[in-house]
């Protein structure tokens, strides 16, 4: 396969991982953040710019042939920033004719009653971030649909896995799991819940920047069959060989690295705990022969990740 310009815009764990998997196939890529800063990662060219500029998203993405946007702000943040994101990002693509793959959530299906997740599930958010990023994939389509850009949205559920941090299996569960300490857990533990593994994250998105057969839609990326989260408190037992001190928060509250400012902003989102949230990645799979990653290996590929992490000076 030829060598093609894959500009990744935003270096958290989903564009890290990203910017890792499409240097894995073979493409220049070149990771952006506000400072151009990281550890290397062989393969790729870190640069610095602000995407929620004009300026700072056309020197990002000059010379590409796509363009991954995976740039997130904080919580109280996104319905500000984000907006202004788009509209860079989307405004250097319409004139330089690249490609952009957009890595989306779900949080425009809103509050389903626990109805699995499809491509097909109504948007019906009535939270403030599920609104704005409706409104944002609309914009999305609606500039695919006039021909103004070339776009396709890629859609995840909670993440999990190496490097994963700011995550309901992140940070607030795997150290404390590993030491006996306190093990977040959100509202009813015994739902099916969905978490969409960082590598098949990944997987998807560079699928989806070689494939433009699947642009001008909506995909759910690879995402392994849901489990609730007590099944994956004992998956995570049995990798440690512990048992799990679990406090359940029945309501938001700060717990260990979710602040007060955070939680409240998360208080709107909270419906995702309380209901089954089951998404449904049958279609990547079946279009595009990528299948998502058992969970039990991405349990045991987050605890050796973690185990390492801690053991670090």
């Amino acid at each position: 396969m030829s060598a093609v310009v894959h500009a990744v815009l935003g270096s958290g764990p989903a564009g890290t991982a990203l910017a890792e998997e499409l240097a894995r196939r073979g493409h220049v890529v070149r990771l952006v953040n506000r400072k151009g800063d990281g550890p290397g990662i062989e393969g790729v060219r870190r640069h610095a710019a602000d995407v929620g500029t004009p300026e700072g998203a056309r020197a990002a993405t000059e010379g590409a042939a796509v363009v991954h946007h995976c740039v997130n702000v904080p919580y109280p943040q996104q319905v500000e920033v984000m907006p202004r994101v788009q509209e860079a990002v989307l405004g250097a693509v319409e004139e330089s004719g690249a490609r952009l793959v957009v890595l989306d959530t779900v949080y425009p299906y809103g509050e389903t009653g626990g109805a699995v997740m499809t491509e097909d599930t109504p948007w019906r958010a009535t939270s403030r971030k599920g609104r704005m990023r409706a409104a944002l994939d609309e914009r999305y389509l609606a500039a695919h649909r006039e021909g103004r850009a070339r776009v396709v949205l890629g859609r995840a559920a909670d993440f999990v896995g190496p490097g994963v941090l700011n995550s309901a299996l992140g940070g607030a569960v795997f150290p404390a799991a590993l030491t006996g300490g306190e093990v977040l857990g959100l509202g009813d533990l015994g739902l099916p819940h969905s978490y969409t593994a960082i590598g098949d994250v990944a997987a998807g998105l560079a699928t989806l920047g070689e494939r433009p057969e699947g642009d001008g839609r909506v995909w759910h990326l690879p995402t392994a069959p849901a489990v609730s989260t007590r099944e994956i408190h004992a998956m995570i037992e049995r990798r440690t060989g512990r048992p799990l001190n679990v406090v359940v928060l029945d309501e938001p509250r700060p717990f260990g690295p979710f602040d007060e400012e955070f939680m409240a902003e998360y208080a709107e989102m909270f419906y995702q705990n309380t209901e089954p949230q089951i998404m449904d990645s049958t279609a990547f799979e079946r279009a595009f022969g990528v299948r998502p990653t058992p969970l039990e290996e991405t349990v045991d590929a987050t605890v050796t990740w973690y185990e390492r992490l801690l053991s670090r000076p």
